[in-house]
């Protein structure tokens, strides 16, 4: 073969090998596309998994990844299940039990948490929350006497650990619940489980508004007002997070009622009252239980203990929202800031009603881990013509086409609340419940005319069942309230036309 060929023949070589190369599936460069799912009746709460996977059968290896993780890790931890190992163990008395990992390292946590906290974050913290309820029950206030045996009760040693032989000793009798960082360990769990089983750009694990952000992710998260109820209320900030975990606790979602006065769920375990000066305290870190040890801690300190505490540890933002409206925020805090959208009304000769409409939706219960159905709720004018859409709730990148009303109606032009797709952290609330506000405006911040509307309940379940309501309100008439019952995914809806609540 003479020179000149075989030059040539080399640089063909190359060159075909170069185009299979750029042609190979495997080597070319892929999208990541986000998925999202939503679950109730999860740790007691809700579940949001967002991931940002390079096809749907790796974000349906993470979603199935991370519920296998939470109902593994649910089986040691918790204190509800009686048969968890956390229960059979509390069940045990002065004898050395050989535990698993997980539990092992979650008790030390708390041993650790105690002390760095001096007593405001202890497991033993449910014998006063018992306290609290039981004199709920009855309208009444606990006694002093009972609030000093409650205190006397959390200062007993509650079990001793033995690192070596991974062993624990439960001492008391005492009633001991691992709440306040056992839903950040479950969800980290749960998170490095997913990204370990399959390829995936980024991973969101958000339970009850605690959450993990990980990998290639710039997630825009919004912080629930402590003092607005809906679940479309403007929030108190908006962040930009990535690579972070972050947990909020609050007073303003769980509590006891007695005689007309709000008593939050979380207590001093020191002083056996419920915590009243901070009302919410928001803390982003790079470990998950350190920000959910740190949020529901910075509810029981003062607020200079707590900024005290965060400056003595590395990488540690908070936002505390107190009762009389003060705000504190870490010397980082506005780097993590995003711009929150416009929520000025456009006005256009109409003054801001005065009330404003609630729905109260509560979807029909599910036994065990139940996907969200999709929804839409809205407003249309007397001309049917849709002036708001108030929910949408749906798989991003993926239509579902069963909400038919809503789609035949709105889908050419498809618009939603802008925190349809935005992660929301806040106290954690309930399964199932979920309350939304209209205020007369429509879709561009524009004040309506008051008069008839009627308000659309649209909510459809993939392989489920399927309701659509309507409720005709006078806006133009006094208060006013409804009673809307769904046939198969909604139980109840509560339709309000009131005053605007102070707070707006």
């Amino acid at each position: 073969m003479s020179k000149s060929l075989s030059i040539y023949f080399l640089g063909l070589c190359l060159f075909v090998s170069q185009w299979a190369l750029a042609k190979d599936p495997i080597k070319e460069k892929k999208t990541a596309q986000l998925h999202i799912a939503h679950y109730e009746n999860v740790l007691g709460t809700s579940l949001e998994i967002k991931t940002s996977a390079f096809s749907e059968k790796q974000a349906n290896i993470a979603e199935e990844t991370v519920l296998n993780e939470i109902d593994r890790l649910s089986k040691i931890l918790s204190g509800y299940d009686t048969n968890s190992e956390f229960s059979k163990w509390m069940n045990t008395h002065n004898e050395a039990i050989h535990i698993s990992k997980d539990l092992f390292s979650v008790l030390h946590l708390f041993d650790e948490w105690r002390m760095r906290t001096n007593g405001a974050l202890d497991p033993a913290a449910e014998i006063v929350n018992k306290v609290w309820k039981e004199a709920a029950t009855k309208s009444t206030l606990p006694t002093q006497e009972e609030l000093n045996q409650a205190i006397a009760n959390v200062k007993q040693i509650q079990w001793t650990l033995d690192e070596k032989n991974q062993t624990a000793t439960h001492i008391s009798n005492a009633a001991l619940k691992l709440n306040s960082f056992a839903k950040s360990y479950i969800i980290q769990a749960a998170v490095n489980a997913a990204m370990n089983a399959t390829e995936l750009n980024g991973i969101i694990v958000n339970i009850g508004g605690d959450m993990v952000i990980k990998g290639a992710i710039n997630e825009k998260v919004w912080i629930s007002n402590p003092k607005a109820d809906a679940e479309n209320d403007a929030p108190i900030d908006q962040l930009l997070i990535q690579g972070k975990a972050i947990a909020t606790s609050g007073n303003y979602r769980r509590g006891e009622l007695i005689n007309g006065q709000w008593y939050s769920h979380i207590v001093d375990p020191r002083t056996a009252l419920p915590a009243n000066e901070v009302i919410s305290a928001t803390v982003v870190t790079n470990s998950a239980t350190d920000a959910g040890a740190l949020a529901t801690a910075f509810n029981v300190m003062k607020p200079s203990e707590s900024i005290a505490m965060a400056e003595s540890m590395d990488h540690v933002d908070y936002l505390i929202i107190t009762r009389n409206g003060a705000r504190y925020e870490s010397k980082n805090w506005k780097n993590l800031e995003a711009s929150i959208p416009n929520m000025t009304p456009i006005i256009n000769g109409q003054k801001d009603w005065t009330k404003e409409i609630v729905i109260g939706l509560e979807l029909a219960p599910q036994m065990g881990y139940a996907k969200r159905p999709f929804a839409a709720i809205w407003i249309e004018d007397k001309e049917l013509k849709t002036v708001k859409t108030i929910a949408l709730w749906y798989n991003k990148g993926r239509w579902l086409p069963d909400l038919r009303d809503w789609y035949r109606k709105n889908g050419s032009s498809l618009s939603a609340d802008p925190s349809t797709f935005v992660s929301i952290t806040s106290s954690t609330r309930s399964p199932g419940k979920y309350t939304m506000k209209w205020d007369g405006k429509d879709d561009k911040g524009k004040v309506l005319s008051p008069g008839k509307y009627s308000i659309h309940i649209e909510v459809a379940r993939e392989h489920g069942g399927y309701d659509l309501l309507e409720q005709e309100v006078n806006c133009s008439n006094a208060d006013q309230q409804f009673t809307l019952k769904g046939n198969s995914e909604v139980g109840t809806v509560l339709v309000a036309y009131k005053n605007k609540s102070i707070e707006n």
